[in-house]
């Protein structure tokens, strides 16, 4: 009696350990396949206690300066790359495999490489007044450290996120350098050594430029934010109450894994790791009702990368568009909200139509969790966001803000014994802080250098130029090749960094023909997102397919299929900003929620091939239509697509009537 009680009072935790178990998920051997960041050692001893204090102090000097005052630009951002860059030699080895893949050992070269690091970024600061008086005028010392720097971040950056961005980042450097042998009117005069490194170290143009900038700041406040939050309990809570919401429901597990992971993502901005983590109890659970081992994986990894365009803790790039902008982050939140509401309601609905589909049915309500039992658990550990929330409504920094959500998270959870804190807990919620913002850092740092050749060769208006006159000067082809490029950019980047760069190189073409400038901010962020559930290298939905065992490239394509509302989403508030809430009236922006909502549909219908019943292919052909009708803002377009719409779901009702009438009669 007193086992069935204990069982029915903690009916999540045996359906989770059930699910891990059935599945023998290694969650931290999937994080490190699939995610770089993840890809750490494991040191003991002395070495492992130096790293943590060092963690530690890096996010105890972000949460000071968070709430007491930055310092002077260089001289944050500095510091900031000081730790970042020991850190990352002291805890990602060299390679996966071979030379220097040791997990237990730091060798004796990274060791010098981490003091090396720090050596490079101390130099600005100790010699900051120094610097200003002299400035433009760099010493032999200065060009030295400049060239070892720009070396260090590349090879950090290499190390903590992949190869991809220091590839892209040479690129530019060497088009820095060659610029008088480069065709056409990529052409310009070309710089050397000297010149290049100077205007990339010993400023805030290249490497400490905005980008670095941002995750000195806003950024890293916010992960240590998630990861204090993390600590106390809150991902379980998201489970919970998940499972409470839509367990029971048709294809329950699926939309529990929609609704989780939104949560999740909507404080992480890590597509990988959200779904790892999500999914290591979700998408057993999906397959234990029968949905099939590749589609499991693609819902946990459309539902998680769309987290990171889901307010009110965007991703890292939400906060360098900020900058970029000149806006407030909360306006840029704000106008964010319907698009990305919009996305996870076309997701659920494709892992509700699936579940129609081939009649998937919930898990029973005697194993799941009370919404009413997990709020008295957990839910005072809703009030640090609320908090956040209420703070960046009322027009206070995401600085301030942070540091008041971190400040609240430690005093609330102090509230029950099941969340609280005690100072190990806040310590390794720290080193986690530290350790989760090393790989955004870096790719800030690297970021930063393609930001500071592009300023310094003029390159953004000249590609901004080109993608206008290829697109023939009309937008929705321009659209369209801005899209290729920020999908192209990220598959191989992370989200941030594709952002930034493609922020100053293809933004500019787009508000050249009309769009407004948040527009087209975000239409590259959401193509940049989404590019991490798109084949050939979607690495969101591979880690979804290692967990549910299924193939990867099935699974990258299902996902694909899933996130297919975020490739329409851009391109109406585009074309309308009305979606986003910047023009028009409230009744405009009503009436595009519908439409949208039904172009959704009838794309998402069209992929899957099921809207009440199955699908022929003469309504498949009508729904593509309905959604491409859809797709342009535009009464003209609108009814009838509208039209098109209703009139499959007419015939395919008839169609149902009538089968239903023939079983009667039989």
């Amino acid at each position: 009696m007193e086992n069935n009680q204990e069982k029915d009072k903690k009916p999540v935790e045996s359906l989770q350990e059930q699910a891990k178990e059935e599945g023998k998920i290694d969650v931290q051997k999937l994080l490190e396949q699939y995610d770089t960041e993840s890809n750490v050692r494991r040191p003991l001893g002395i070495i492992a206690i130096i790293i943590s204090i060092i963690a530690i102090s890096m996010s105890i000097f972000h949460f000071y300066t968070g709430g007491f005052g930055l310092w002077l630009a260089l001289k944050q951002r500095a510091l900031h790359l000081a730790f970042t860059l020991t850190l990352v030699f002291l805890l990602y080895p060299t390679t996966k495999k071979g030379i220097g893949s040791d997990k237990t050992k730091v060798p004796a070269y990274d060791f010098i490489l981490a003091v090396l690091g720090a050596v490079v970024s101390l130099y600005l600061i100790v010699n900051y007044n120094e610097l200003v008086l002299r400035s433009g005028l760099p010493t032999n010392m200065d060009i030295i450290l400049g060239g070892i720097c720009i070396l260090l971040v590349l090879e950090a950056t290499r190390r903590a996120i992949g190869p991809e961005l220091p590839i892209v980042v040479a690129v530019f450097l060497i088009y820095s350098y060659f610029g008088p042998y480069m065709p056409g009117f990529f052409a310009h005069r070309g710089y050397s050594l000297e010149r290049i490194i100077e205007h990339l170290y010993m400023g805030t143009e290249g490497i400490f430029g905005i980008p670095l900038g941002v995750s000195s700041s806003f950024v890293f406040l916010f992960i240590l934010f998630g990861a204090v939050l993390n600590k106390t309990g809150m991902g379980k809570f998201f489970i919970d109450m998940s499972m409470a919401l839509a367990g029971h429901t048709t294809g329950g597990p699926a939309k529990v894994a929609v609704i989780a992971s939104g949560f999740m993502g909507s404080i992480n901005g890590s597509s990988v790791a959200n779904t790892v983590t999500t999914g290591s109890f979700t998408i057993p659970l999906m397959k234990s009702i029968g949905y099939k081992k590749d589609f499991a994986g693609a819902v946990e990894a459309a539902a998680s990368t769309g987290g990171q365009i889901l307010p009110p803790v965007m991703g890292a790039a939400a906060f360098v568009m900020s900058e970029f902008l000149e806006i407030p982050y909360i306006k840029i939140a704000a106008a964010a909200v319907i698009p990305a509401v919009i996305y996870y309601i076309a997701v659920m609905t494709m892992v509700h139509l699936e579940a129609c589909k081939y009649g998937l049915k919930g898990l029973p309500k005697e194993k799941l969790p009370r919404a009413k039992e997990v709020l008295k658990e957990k839910g005072h550990l809703i009030i640090p966001i609320i908090g956040l929330v209420y703070l960046l409504v009322r027009s206070y920094t995401p600085l301030f803000a942070a540091f008041w959500a971190i400040v609240m998270s430690i005093a609330i959870s102090m509230i029950k014994a099941n969340t609280r804190l005690n100072v190990k807990d806040l310590f390794a919620a720290f080193e986690d802080g530290a350790r989760g913002a090393l790989g955004v850092a870096a790719a800030c740092a690297s970021a930063g250098i393609v930001v500071g050749v592009v300023t310094l060769t003029g390159l953004g208006l000249k590609i901004a130029s080109g993608l206008v006159a290829l697109g023939g000067g009309n937008l929705l082809f321009t659209l369209f090749f801005t899209m290729i490029a920020s999908i192209l950019l990220g598959m191989g980047l992370p989200t941030t960094a594709k952002y930034i760069i493609l922020s100053i190189m293809a933004a500019p073409a787009l508000v050249q023909l009309g769009v407004l400038p948040l527009a087209a901010h975000l239409f590259i962020l959401y193509f940049g997102v989404i590019a991490d559930v798109t084949p050939p290298v979607a690495v969101a939905a591979y880690a979804g397919a290692g967990i549910a065992g299924g193939n990867t490239m099935k699974t990258g394509l299902n996902a694909l299929r899933l996130a297919v509302g975020g490739f329409m989403i851009p391109y109406i508030f585009a074309l309308d900003p009305g979606l986003l809430g910047l023009t028009g009236s409230w009744f405009h922006t009503f009436v595009l929620i519908l439409t949208s909502l039904a172009g959704v549909l009838a794309l998402g219908s069209a992929a899957g091939g099921y809207l009440l019943t199955l699908t022929k292919p003469i309504e498949r052909i009508l729904l593509i239509i309905s959604a491409f009708l859809l797709l342009t803002p535009n009464i003209i377009t609108d009814i009838p697509g509208v039209i098109l719409l209703i009139a499959v779901l007419f015939m395919q009702k008839t169609r149902q009537n009538k089968d239903q009438a023939n079983k009667v009669m039989t």
